[in-house]
């Protein structure tokens, strides 16, 4: 499945629309995906929200607008925002300087795609089918339509270590191998909303507590990736092992599915996976498990 080209044609239409009422359900409909499934590759592929991108835009065309003469208020309407100062606001925001100080200043557009990359030659993913499981733990209810969302889920890191919330949940849990599955799952498929759970796999959901946050992940053919071994033994280091998995998810939706058979598989279940190879070390590594289904081509 060529996500690159869906991508691509998001933008182009976003591009087309950019004055119009864009929402992430007119434009995820308009793409012929679930409002979930969508939001959540444009934020994967692009390292940004939907709509978050869509300000972008308006902002960066409105820039090129104030060169011209327009007129602020102008503008404002024009590019969908509620009211002059919402937008002087948000365009300081983004630009460091007020519309009015802006006209002074030359320079050129702000946005500007995340180039960081894979090698392709070392994240040939294995193809396995793998049975259903049980999987509980703690987590967060999050909103994938705005900027919050990836923010959230740092944030829960954050909390999580704070809380030694890991060795909790090992002691009640009792697994019978260590390792911890991340998994992002709607709340409600016709809603914004997803859980976030970093938990356990779990013969049964017996000794789960009030609250613990608990997920069915059904059977499934998974392409896995595991990413390229980089040093984690200091906290320092740390960040740049969170920005070789997001740049890891970038390359899949990016670059593999485009070149590959097969297609995300939205009935299914992604998730990452942690064990002992991700502890600290000068050659850590984790996995992420993609849920995929043979693409045919439209006769």
């Amino acid at each position: 499945m060529n996500y690159s080209e869906v991508m691509s044609n998001c933008i182009e239409y976003i591009e087309k629309n950019i004055k119009e009422n864009l929402t992430p359900k007119t434009i995820s409909d308009e793409m012929g995906y679930s409002l979930f499934h969508f939001c959540r590759i444009f934020n994967v592929s692009r390292g940004i929200s939907l709509m978050d991108y869509v300000k972008q835009r308006r902002l960066s065309l409105a820039s090129l607008d104030l060169f011209k003469g327009k007129k602020v208020i102008d503008i404002a309407v024009e590019y969908r925002f509620e009211t002059h100062g919402g937008f002087s606001k948000a365009f300081k925001k983004e630009f460091g300087f007020s519309p009015t100080q802006y006209k002074k200043r030359a320079g050129n557009g702000f946005y500007s795609e995340n180039s960081l990359k894979i090698n392709g030659d070392i994240m040939k993913p294995k193809i396995i089918k793998k049975d259903g499981f049980r999987v509980a733990g703690y987590g967060i209810q999050t909103d994938i339509s705005d900027g919050n969302y990836t923010k959230d889920i740092a944030s829960f890191w954050s909390h999580y270590e704070g809380e030694n919330l890991e060795s909790k949940m090992y002691e009640i849990l009792k697994p019978k191998v260590h390792g911890e599955y991340g998994l992002c799952v709607p709340a409600d498929k016709e809603s914004y909303q997803a859980i976030y759970l970093l938990g356990v796999k779990v013969d049964n959901f017996e000794n789960v507590t009030n609250d613990m946050i608990t997920v069915e992940v059904p059977s499934a053919e998974y392409a896995v990736f595991t990413t390229p071994p980089i040093d984690t033994s200091s906290d320092s280091l740390q960040k740049d092992f969170a920005k070789l998995i997001s740049s890891t998810w970038k390359y899949i939706f990016e670059e593999w599915f485009k070149n590959s058979e097969y297609k995300f598989d939205e009935s299914k279940i992604d998730f990452e996976f942690y064990d002992e190879r991700c502890h600290s070390r000068v050659d850590t590594i984790m996995e992420i498990y993609v849920p995929i289904v043979k693409y045919k081509l439209k006769e």
